[in-house]
């Protein structure tokens, strides 16, 4: 009977040896950027209670509506993937308490999240993003520092033209005006357009103006920037000017509303070219009414979601090279019994003193140890035979220049330096 073979579910993807050293800079560069900026790690459960998804990031959504994970657990709780950072975020800063803290509260997560899409280039059903959030402070610094904080991290890694898009999608007011507005433009072509346009009319018609399908028919839409009350307005202004100041190049896309129903005042989204008809590599917003609605006090909060995926794909497409990760210190070639016993503890011994060292497992002649040592990119070959054992040394090969040399073994850490 033939054994059942297994593969990846659709829409995941095994990140291998060799591909996940890129993942691994990307990563360091967003945990640097974070500390450059004063953002400390927060990590949330990868499942919570669905009820914090609808409530949260809106039931009229689409990734609530039919991209979420749901499960009953052996309790018969209602549980679901996270679909996004945010809402697990604003839950743990409730429940733990973290408004109690007398400065901002500056948090950013790294992970993976799920969605039920259909896959595509840079889109996958588990993906991973890198996010902040901020809480507690309405100043427009904050919203710019976010936003600069993303445009920031593109160039760090060398993205190449990277855009800003930036909107204001007002105030409850200014969003209640707006949506007058808005339905008196969409109501005349109503049967023209996409199902899922007709069915967002009825409950969130902002998120109309989102529909990939019908984009061509919303030129002459009203803009929400018209319905802002003063308050909304200043707010905008000031955040540009901070932007301004900082020279991060912006510009205003009335039409974005991203596709969250948190969102209040800024939001903005990354663009970038590269992967087909997909060009948003990440974006976000303020969400000024989120925490009140998930339990807790009434605090502001703004932050932003990048996919790795989406951005190490436009990488490769553009040809940036990421740093190559740290080469191996040392690969030992043992020839003997009494020197394959010592070159295991010369082995661990470096590698407790913080060297990557390696060696042969498989009983291999010199030559082929040493093509693994030039596969493994290591910078030394140790070489370790009966003579040199007893005569206390060890020959060091530096795999760039081809110069050999003779060290003591006692010495042989510090000449690795």
């Amino acid at each position: 009977m033939a054994k059942e073979r297994f593969e990846k579910p659709t829409g995941t993807q095994d990140v291998l040896p060799g591909a996940v050293e890129k993942w691994q800079v990307v990563e360091s560069k967003a945990r640097d950027l974070c500390r450059r900026f004063n953002y400390r790690e927060i990590r949330t459960p990868m499942f919570e209670h669905t009820g914090l998804f609808e409530r949260g990031v809106g039931e009229t959504t689409d990734i609530v509506e039919g991209e979420m994970y749901t499960f009953k657990d052996k309790g018969d709780r209602d549980l679901a993937l996270r679909p996004e950072g945010t809402a697990g975020v604003v839950r743990a800063y409730v429940q733990n308490k973290l408004y109690g803290e007398p400065d901002v509260s500056k948090l950013y997560y790294i992970g993976p999240m799920f969605r039920y899409e259909r896959p595509q280039a840079g889109r996958y059903r588990q993906f991973h993003q890198f996010g902040i959030e901020a809480f507690g402070a309405v100043d427009p610094a904050i919203d710019a520092e976010v936003v600069s904080m993303g445009y920031q991290f593109y160039k760090d890694l060398g993205l190449k033209d990277v855009k800003v898009e930036l909107n204001s999608v007002g105030n409850a007011p200014s969003r209640a005006a707006y949506r007058e507005k808005l339905l008196n433009f969409l109501r005349p072509m109503r049967d023209t357009l996409c199902s899922d346009c007709q069915r967002r009319m009825e409950r969130n018609p902002l998120r109309v103006l989102d529909c990939k399908v019908d984009q061509d028919k919303f030129g002459g839409a009203p803009s929400i920037l018209d319905s802002l009350d003063e308050e909304c307005t200043t707010h905008f202004e000031q955040v540009k000017a901070h932007l301004d100041v900082m020279g991060v190049e912006y510009s205003i896309n009335p039409r974005l509303v991203r596709g969250l129903d948190y969102y209040t005042h800024t939001a903005f989204e990354y663009k970038a070219a590269g992967i087909g008809s997909i060009d948003t590599v990440g974006g976000g917003g303020r969400y000024n009414g989120l925490v009140e609605e998930i339990g807790g006090p009434d605090q502001p909060g703004i932050g932003f979601g990048i996919g790795l995926e989406r951005i190490l794909l436009i990488l490769e497409n553009q040809g940036v090279e990421l740093e190559p990760a740290k080469p191996l210190d040392v690969y030992f070639v043992a020839l003997g019994e009494a020197a394959d016993m010592e070159i295991t503890k010369q082995l661990f011994t470096l590698r407790s003193l913080g060297y990557s060292a390696e060696r042969d497992y498989l009983g291999r002649k010199m030559k082929a140890q040493m093509k693994s040592a030039d596969r493994m990119n290591a910078r030394y070959t140790a070489i370790l035979g009966e003579d040199e054992l007893s005569s206390g040394v060890i020959a060091l090969k530096s795999m760039e220049t081809g110069e050999q040399r003779t060290v003591r073994l006692e010495d042989l850490a510090a000449s690795l330096i």
